[in-house]
């Protein structure tokens, strides 16, 4: 995943320019936007800072974090408030414990459905350390909709599904991409959550809660 990202860096917002899908983009982008404002946010997977240029004008400050320097690079290029957002080098499965009130915040988009179902727990409790208890934890994701998405190619044994996507240099190559239920996210998140809220439109859903 990590060297899929790294060469697709360049080119990884074309996927936001999809014409049917702008309407559901800027509805979710107005609702991160309004629920990230006034917080302190710790980014997760944050790739070429898309969602951190929309959302960090009306946020208290943001540490952004992504296992790619690409992705960092350009995402450190960006116009941003000035002091307002910093970048570093973080696997999302090796976050730093926070300090107490570091953050308010912990915000993700687009990472959930990479992550197999086997290892999301383990990705919660990191997030719970690394944004502290009572945190709200925000993110957001593709739903499944046929001739939009890239097809499923295949369904492992532990229920994850995966897409064949094609490289820059022409290659092909299989990428683990989920998408959960109301009913699964629930059930994930419930051992380390609570106020568990979804919305969805016809493209996107996104779940807020309370890390406890």
């Amino acid at each position: 995943m990590r060297e899929y990202y790294a060469q697709r860096a360049a080119t990884l917002e074309s996927v936001y320019h999809k014409p049917e899908r702008q309407g559901d983009l800027q509805e979710i982008q107005e609702k991160v936007c309004a629920i990230l404002k006034d917080r302190r946010v710790l980014e997760v997977a944050c790739g070429t800072a898309y969602w951190t240029e929309r959302y960090a004008p009306g946020a208290q400050a943001v540490l952004a974090t992504d296992f790619n320097q690409p992705m960092l690079d350009l995402a450190s290029a960006k116009s941003y408030p000035p002091g307002r957002v910093q970048f570093a080098l973080a696997d999302a499965f090796a976050l730093p414990a926070a300090a107490a009130g570091q953050y308010s915040a912990c915000f993700a988009g687009f990472l959930w459905s990479h992550i197999k179902r086997e290892e999301q727990s383990a990705l919660l409790n990191t997030l719970v350390k690394a944004a502290g208890k009572g945190s709200l934890l925000l993110l957001i994701d593709n739903n499944y909709v046929e001739g939009s998405n890239s097809p499923i190619a295949r369904t492992d044994a532990e229920g994850n599904t995966w897409q064949l996507r094609t490289q820059e240099d022409g290659s092909r190559v299989e990428i683990v991409k989920n998408f959960p239920s109301d009913s699964a996210l629930r059930k994930k998140l419930a051992p380390v959550a609570r106020d568990i809220r979804i919305f969805r439109n016809s493209y996107y859903w996104m779940l807020s809660c309370v890390l406890k």
